[in-house]
């Protein structure tokens, strides 16, 4: 990001423009994705949207100016919303055939995937950023076509919704009040917001302090090890001590993290407090969609799209606020929420 930021000389306000635009094009690619796989099977939304995938991530790291930035910013959004869509909607299928939860070791996955990139962008900071993006992109491409026989595979695994067993139909039964749900969308959105705002912002942060791109880049692989590695360790806590006592800890410690972090303003603490604020966050998502899950599938819906709403607007809100004040200050946000995570999270997955 501070490169992308550096080659097309953005201040904070119009990298939040560029950032707007990611989160206008994935709502619309969402929306999109979700009428196509209730029409005719997730899988198919893996293998195109993920080539297109990689040619929107080759074609922004060529943007130079504030128009082709949004533009590209916009595509890659979309493409990203198609393919978010089909992937979470597959694995729902394939836990269904496993008849065992396997969703929790998935989004680990997606964390130490985000690791991985994370640390590719540190240990490549010599490299010119959109040479970096192309060869990113080719990767993915490629990924997509060495992926094409086992999504083939998984065609059958697109009615599995309807095959759920009457004892799961069961439990998913409408039982919670709308306040309820509402509170726990509210939560979710808190909980991506701060995501969005790490995965945009905690590079651009360290760089704000003064150090070098690859001190920079680390920022954000700390975040993601420790959310995977909550995540990894999570099923387990939340057996012993329960989702509401885990999740009410883990958001007092991003909170306190974080905050000190901001408050030291050094980039030693900053480092801290990006790993303080995984670590805390790292199990309260698959909480909440556990959670959601005593109230139907609707319930399940509403929660999603109000998180990604938090995902969606965080990052362009954090720079916003940037340009009005400072990005330390904008970041104190991230404090506020994860407070509110550890102060509601009680009532909102209290058993009923």
């Amino acid at each position: 990001m501070p490169a992308v930021q550096a080659a097309a000389h953005l201040g904070p306000g119009r990298l939040a423009l560029v950032l707007l635009g990611a989160a206008a094009g994935m709502v619309v690619g969402v929306q999109a994705g979700g009428r196509w796989a209730h029409r005719h099977g997730s899988s198919g939304l893996l293998v195109a949207p993920m080539l297109a995938f990689g040619i929107a991530l080759a074609l922004l790291g060529q943007c130079r100016t504030l128009p082709t930035l949004i533009l590209g910013a916009v595509l890659f959004g979309l493409v990203h919303g198609l393919l978010d869509v089909g992937a979470n909607a597959s694995a729902v299928a394939c836990e269904l055939a496993y008849q065992r939860s396997i969703m929790a070791g998935l989004h680990s996955s997606y964390s130490v995937g985000a690791l991985c990139g994370a640390v590719l962008a540190a240990l490549t900071t010599w490299m010119p950023h959109n040479l970096l993006f192309a060869l990113v992109g080719a990767f993915t491409v490629l990924a997509a076509l060495t992926a094409v026989p086992s999504v083939r595979a998984a065609t059958s695994l697109d009615g599995a919704p309807e095959s759920t067993p009457a004892a799961t139909r069961e439990v998913r039964t409408p039982s919670m009040s709308r306040s309820t749900v509402w509170l726990l969308g509210a939560l979710a959105a808190a909980c991506l917001w701060a995501e969005g705002a790490a995965a945009d912002w905690s590079a651009v942060h360290l760089h704000f302090l003064g150090t070098s791109e690859t001190t920079a880049a680390t920022a954000y692989a700390l975040y993601s090890a420790a959310m995977a590695a909550g995540r990894l360790l999570g099923d387990r806590l939340t057996t012993r001590y329960g989702a509401p006592a885990v999740v009410r800890a883990g958001g007092a410690l991003a909170a306190a993290g974080l905050g000190c972090a901001l408050a030291v303003g050094t980039a030693p603490a900053a480092l801290l407090g990006w790993l303080a604020l995984g670590a805390g966050l790292s199990t309260a998502m698959p909480s909440l969609i556990t959670a959601a899950g005593r109230g139907g599938p609707r319930a399940v819906g509403t929660v999603t799209t109000v998180g990604y709403l938090g995902l969606l607007a965080g990052p362009a809100a954090i720079g916003a606020l940037a340009a009005l004040t400072s990005l330390p200050a904008a970041l104190t946000v991230l404090v506020g929420m994860a407070a509110a995570v550890a102060l509601l999270s009680s009532r909102a997955l209290a058993s009923k």
